[in-house]
């Protein structure tokens, strides 16, 4: 019997990426379901949680949508999977949109990058956005890494990063600007700001190790 794996639509524009990248690495083991529906997401043995946008109109669909106690419910109770305003929804609050109310699984705040940074060492402008590939150290070995070496490159598009209050729930780093939290790992849980989708063979692996993991580290 193949198990379901519901990728949470609440109107993002990338949802359908991230449903098809499942599907090839599912190789027909998994179905993937596209849904806003709470009992469809509740009774999905994995979560999908992704996302790119604004978190402010993130929560107010989530919100909508009756999806708030839902997510909070389901990630602690099976995988789960954030990818990037899938991990910054994870955090207490945010600075986007003026301060934003997010779901407050694991205490933390989202900040956004500095603008006072100075120029790359080759001298070319540190923008904002994060923009495009760049290098993820991972902090310890977890079943979702398993064959992705530490330092593998991923594809970032994001302007805030999340700063969670415990510091042992970082399972990656990346260097821009800052060094920031790229990728979360607690329990049943886990969240990365890049985006695996569209990080070709490495983000595929990643994809694939999720639907064989069983939620534990």
């Amino acid at each position: 019997m193949r198990s379901s794996v519901a990728v949470v639509d609440y109107g993002s524009s990338n949802l359908r990426s991230v449903a098809k990248a499942l599907e090839y690495v599912a190789d027909g083991q998994h179905e993937v379901i596209v849904s806003s529906d709470a009992d469809v997401i509740l009774n999905a043995d994995r979560i999908v949680f992704p996302g790119q946008g604004a978190i402010g109109d993130c929560m107010r669909s989530l919100r909508a949508a009756g999806l708030v106690e839902v997510l909070q419910a389901g990630i602690g109770s099976r995988p789960f999977l954030g990818i990037c305003l899938g991990l910054q929804s994870l955090m207490s609050t945010s600075e986007e949109d003026a301060g934003v109310e997010c779901l407050d699984v694991f205490p933390g705040s989202v900040r956004r990058f500095r603008s006072d940074a100075g120029p790359n060492t080759d001298g070319t402008p540190r923008k904002i956005p994060h923009m495009g590939w760049n290098q993820v150290r991972w902090r310890r070995p977890h079943p979702l890494v398993a064959g992705i070496p530490s330092g593998t490159r991923f594809y970032f598009v994001h302007s805030y990063y999340v700063v969670p209050n415990d510091d042992a729930l970082t399972m990656g780093e990346t260097d821009y600007i800052d060094t920031f939290v790229s990728a979360l790992a607690s329990g049943t849980a886990f969240a990365t700001q890049f985006h695996p989708e569209k990080s070709a063979d490495a983000g595929l692996q990643l994809l694939k190790n999720f639907l064989c993991w069983a939620g534990q580290e």
